[in-house]
């Protein structure tokens, strides 16, 4: 398991773990971000990485990005 802020551009994987406080788990959540789910890494802008993830880009911070591991 690593967490997605290390997987790379163009990569991708399946979710297997949530990290963090259960507010962060359930806003992670809420952004379709669910243990089992596939995830893939598009680019890195400004310290924020852009993820498809059920069918949509989504930007979260390096940070958020290190609580989710694939």
């Amino acid at each position: 398991m690593i967490p997605l802020s290390v997987l790379g551009d163009g990569n991708e994987g399946i979710i297997k773990k949530i990290g963090g406080k259960p507010e962060v788990k359930k806003h992670l959540e809420d952004l379709g971000f669910i243990v089992g789910e596939a995830v893939a890494v598009i680019t890195e802008q400004n310290g924020n990485i852009i993820v498809k993830v059920k069918e949509a880009r989504i930007a979260i911070s390096r940070e958020m990005a290190s609580k989710i591991y694939v």
